[in-house]
């Protein structure tokens, strides 16, 4: 990676707006759907839970809202903290997103130091970039100074052979079926250690 590219990646990934907030929860709809999955009663989840049967009425029907020991003990009631009751459950539906890139039809960014090929671009939004990497760069000279970005990085090695540099470990000598796992946010380099370009496989993660 040359200090030119990651940015521009990891903005193409996040171009589909994936940093938006998630909706709110329906607190009423959601406590009314976790005691009526517990088979309870407005009574009986009351009592669980510690409050007025009229109160907890009004928390469902939207009337009230609850102060947060309110809140506190109505998770308790319900056998769960209070963040995990404004978590929204997880759909029944099974995923089905699938994307795939044939050979040589990713997305191309070209720099002095790598020719990357973006994978998956057709996939938005996601937690991970894939990326496939010929690897130009023969000295740490090459580089303008150290690549640093946020979240974690895997790299596998396909061809050749390379040298990673990292800023708080010796120079890691690394060949094919190699691989690597690092915080991204730590200084690093690639180069080439064979005499053709070596290729690599990099994951990066975007959270």
């Amino acid at each position: 990676m040359s200090t030119s590219y990651a940015p521009s990646l990891i903005r193409i990934a996040r171009a589909d707006g994936r940093d938006a907030l998630a909706d709110p929860v329906d607190l009423p709809e959601r406590v009314r759907s976790l005691r009526k999955e517990r088979g309870w009663t407005l009574e009986q989840a009351a009592q669980a839970a510690g409050l007025a049967r009229s109160t907890l009425s009004k928390i469902e029907n939207g009337q009230m809202s609850p102060t947060y020991d309110g809140l506190k003990k109505l998770a308790e009631g319900l056998g769960m903290s209070v963040p995990q009751l404004f978590t929204p459950p997880k759909s029944d539906v099974p995923g089905g997103r699938m994307t795939s890139t044939r050979s040589g039809e990713g997305e191309a960014q070209v720099t002095t130091t790598y020719e990357h090929e973006l994978l998956s671009g057709g996939m938005a939004p996601k937690a991970m970039l894939p990326y496939r990497a010929r690897v130009r760069a023969r000295a740490f000279e090459d580089f303008d100074g150290w690549v640093r970005h946020d979240g974690e990085e895997f790299l596998y090695v396909l061809t050749g052979e390379i040298r990673l540099f990292s800023e708080f470990y010796a120079p890691l000598d690394m060949k094919r079926g190699d691989s690597a796992y690092y915080d991204a946010s730590m200084g690093h380099n690639v180069i080439s250690l064979s005499a053709e370009d070596a290729t690599i496989l990099w994951v990066t993660s975007l959270t």
